[in-house]
Parts: structure tokens; C-alpha cells; sequence
């Protein structure tokens, strides 16, 4: 299937975007042999600062294949940024909603199509505390099993040292180096006859971030936990933490309550 032109919105976005990337962040960019030349497929990034999806973007654009990113459905609704992200094909995911799954269905389509989709199957920014991948969520496998498309492995790291997760304030000096590292196609084909379940779509993710934190690993040198953090599993324990240190508090304040009476 013949790749997307990249069209006039997308050419666009990369002359307003492109020089100060290009100012701000010097490129180590390997693995673009990875990228399939034709036909549709999924990257699957690791996301850890608001400034990676631009980032990424400008290293995939120069492969020739742009991608097609899932994005508040918000940012769609009017001035020129709702008119450069229906202009570029972004695809709209409307949460909590009849429409949630709309976005998949657009994904597959435009994978169909030929198009690239990019997906950060974390879902948000990372929240382990050294930046590793996050456990990840199953939309990914989902286009993945459903179009028996290439899944690409892509790690990035360098955005999140120009603005760091959740600040507010860019660290412009010194320059840093965003680095970005595509990986092989994953290997899901064993997966492909059997029932799309919720526990196959969740050991699909997990092969696919595993995919996602090698590539990171070779980047940074270093070997990532050997459990990826999971925001659901650390909500569970502060809320049990939270409890049990009410339920140690409460002893307390019943003997301070009698020995007060007693002394009354």
C-alpha cells in the first residue's frame, strides 16, 4: 500500500516548528532504517516531557513518513491550532465518552489506509521517578492485533532535560541532545489466531513497552527496573498506606480523649 502524501498542513507545522527545534535541541537520531517505507503501520513512543511529541515529530518527518497522533479532542475545536491538527490528521480521542472508542476505529483506518499512527501507550507522562516507561495501555495492541500492521519500537530522551515532566519553566542551557532510537518491528505474530481477550491485549502491551524500554535502555546506558512502574498499582498502595496510618492514628487520639477524662 503507497505511503500519504505529507501535505500542506504538515509542511506547514514543520516550517513553523522546525528552526527553533533546531535552535533549542541538538539531534541524535538512529534506527530510521526501521521505519517501513510503505504500507501502514504503529510506532510506539515513550512519553517524558511535553516537548517530546514535537520532538518526535520532526525526526519522523524527516523519514518521509509522518505520523498520525492521538490527541485531545479539545485541541480539534477552533483557532489555528484546531486547524493544523485536523489539517495534519491528527486523530481526536474524546474521554469519557459514547465516543472513546471512535479513535481506534479512526486509528485502524488510517493504518488501513497506509497512514502511520503513533501511540504513547503510557498514556501521559511518565511518572517514574528516573523517567523509565510506565506500564502501558492496551489501545496500542489493540489497532496492533486487530490490522496485523509492523509495531515500531521508538525510545526518545533529551525533551524531558529541556523541560522536565510536569515543570513549568524550559532548562535552555546548556543545549541539550534529544535522542531517538527506532527499534525492529515487534514480532506479535504469534498472537495473531487467538481470542482478543483482555488478558492478550494486556501481554501484547506488555511485549510492546518491553519492545519500547530496550531501545531506551541502549540509549541511556543503563538498565531500567525490572517491574515498570504502575500508576494504578502506586494508587492502591498510597491509598492502603493512607488507611493504615489513619487506623495507627485512631488508638491515639481515643487514649489522649480518656486520659483527659480521667484527669477531668
Amino acid at each position: 500500500m503507497p505511503r500519504r502524501r505529507i501535505g500542506f498542513w504538515y509542511r506547514l507545522a514543520a516550517v513553523i516548528c522546525k528552526p527553533p527545534l533546531v535552535v533549542l535541541i541538538k539531534r541524535d537520531w538512529r534506527g530510521m532504517e526501521n521505519i517501513p517505507a510503505d504500507g501502514g503501520f504503529i510506532t510506539a513512543v515513550n512519553h517524558n516531557s511535553h516537548v517530546d511529541p514535537l520532538g518526535y515529530a520532526h525526526y519522523q518527518y524527516n523519514t518521509g513518513r509522518v505520523p498520525r497522533f492521538l490527541a485531545k479532542s479539545g485541541l480539534f475545536r477552533k483557532g489555528f491550532v484546531g486547524a493544523a491538527m485536523r489539517g495534519t490528521g491528527q486523530i481526536p480521542v474524546y474521554r469519557e465518552s459514547t465516543d472513546a472508542l471512535s479513535a481506534f476505529r479512526a486509528a485502524i483506518d488510517a493504518v488501513e489506509r497506509g497512514e502511520c499512527v503513533a501511540f504513547y501507550p503510557e498514556g501521559t507522562l511518565t511518572r517514574d521517578p528516573d523517567g523509565w516507561p510506565m506500564t502501558g495501555k492496551t489501545g496500542a495492541a489493540r489497532v496492533a492485533l486487530q490490522t496485523k500492521c509492523p509495531v515500531v519500537p521508538v525510545a526518545q530522551w533529551g525533551c524531558n532535560e529541556l523541560l522536565p515532566p510536569y515543570a513549568k519553566k524550559p532548562h535552555l542551557l546548556p543545549r541539550k541532545t534529544h535522542q531517538v532510537l527506532a527499534g525492529p518491528p515487534v514480532d506479535l505474530s504469534r498472537f495473531y489466531d487467538r481470542e482478543m481477550t483482555a488478558e492478550l491485549l494486556k501481554e501484547v502491551t506488555e511485549v510492546i513497552m518491553a519492545a519500547v524500554t530496550r531501545q531506551l535502555e541502549e540509549i541511556r546506558g543503563e538498565q531500567a527496573p525490572e517491574t515498570p512502574y504502575d500508576p494504578r498499582r502506586e494508587r492502591i498502595e498510597q491509598r492502603r498506606r493512607t488507611q493504615q496510618a489513619a487506623s495507627q492514628a485512631a488508638p491515639s487520639r481515643t487514649h489522649g480523649t480518656q486520659a483527659e477524662g480521667q484527669s477531668t
